[in-house]
């Protein structure tokens, strides 16, 4: 069988990491060309792959099956129309667009062309999420009813291109992108309202923090926190059911489930004195009371994105990131951005 041709327009961070990316599928692509406007980076390029100084003459140069755009965000749509209008199949770095009337047009351009289009929306494959997310399709601590998401880090400071607001920097274009599209992939429901609180604490002209809350309809509220300048670096998950608590602390996945045997028909009319104070609702539990079960086993990589690219390349089956459901990002992102503003709740999906 033939190897799929792919090329890399934008040989930046995001371009090297694709490059090595394709590289674990010998078999089935080859990288036969990359693009990029700054000729130091293309320095690097992969021994025998063609490098070129415009996605143009990368276009113009090239018999492609596939072109992946790594360019800065506000270029993506002229880039996609440039695949489009060559017809190669695209697959597009996130955040796809800097609104969704972008969005749309490239969605028009590509379905008019024949040619499949993507969104590189690799974290749906993270470990840790995916884990999570088995919890919550299995119904492992009953009806949920609450789902937190949290990401800090130490560095403070956005970087590159990152910290201008017209080239949609801030991290709400970076990483908020990826975890907004974990929980509305995780949680089986429309949206019923959203409210954010969108902060600049040490960058000056883009967002370093921001807390999202969502309601769903199906009663389910989630929670997404992010904060580059916590000094306390921590990814973690808790999700909240009616029967049970499950935790993650780390990427790793580490973590567990909590259950217990009985609940209380009623609060003991004994008061138990803690470090806090005296209490009866919040003292600490009889023995035996809780009892703890090892959270579900994954298989997963940033690996299983491609291979399933690969089987939609082949026509086995459908892309696995549809364009309804980055639009879907995307207008919750303006949602987002309104609540921010206002500092109101913004009805959505209705």
């Amino acid at each position: 069988m033939a190897k799929f041709k792919f090329g890399i327009i934008g040989f930046g961070f995001m371009g090297h990491e694709h490059a090595n990316m394709l590289a674990n599928f010998p078999d089935d692509i080859e990288l036969v060309a990359v693009a990029d406007t700054n000729p130091d980076q293309l320095t690097d390029a992969p021994e025998g792959v063609h490098t070129y100084a415009s996605a143009d003459d990368l276009i113009a140069n090239e018999t492609l099956d596939t072109v992946i755009i790594a360019t800065p965000n506000p270029s993506h749509i002229e880039m996609v129309k440039k695949t489009a209008a060559a017809k190669i199949n695209t697959i597009c770095e996130k955040p796809a667009a800097m609104s969704v009337a972008e969005f749309d047009e490239m969605v028009k351009v590509t379905k008019e062309a024949g040619i499949l289009f993507t969104i590189h929306h690799q974290r749906r494959w993270d470990y840790d999420y995916r884990i999570m997310k088995e919890v919550y399709d299995k119904h492992m601590v009953g009806d949920v009813y609450v789902i937190k998401s949290q990401l800090y880090g130490v560095n403070g400071n956005m970087h590159d291109w990152h910290i201008y607001p017209e080239m949609g920097g801030g991290m709400l274009y970076d990483w908020g992108v990826h975890l907004i599209d974990q929980m509305l992939n995780m949680v089986d429901s429309e949206v019923d309202s959203v409210f954010a609180d969108v902060r600049n604490v040490i960058n000056k002209e883009v967002d370093d923090y921001f807390k999202i809350l969502f309601e769903f309809k199906n009663g389910v509220l989630a929670e997404i926190e992010l904060g580059t300048y916590y000094l306390t670096p921590k990814r973690a998950w808790f999700m909240g059911g009616n029967g049970g608590s499950a935790i993650i602390d780390g990427f790793a996945g580490e973590g567990t489930i909590v259950h217990t045997t009985r609940l209380l028909e009623n609060v003991p009319g004994k008061i138990t004195m803690t470090a806090a104070g005296p209490t009866r609702s919040f003292g600490p539990p009889a023995p035996g009371v809780l009892y703890e079960e090892p959270l579900p086993e994954v298989h997963v990589s940033h690996k299983n994105y491609w291979e399933h690219y690969l089987k939609a390349l082949r026509g086995e089956e459908e892309l696995m990131i549809q364009p309804q459901q980055v639009r879907r990002v995307l207008s919750i992102m303006d949602a987002i951005r309104e609540s921010g503003k206002t500092h109101e709740a913004i009805r959505f999906e209705h």
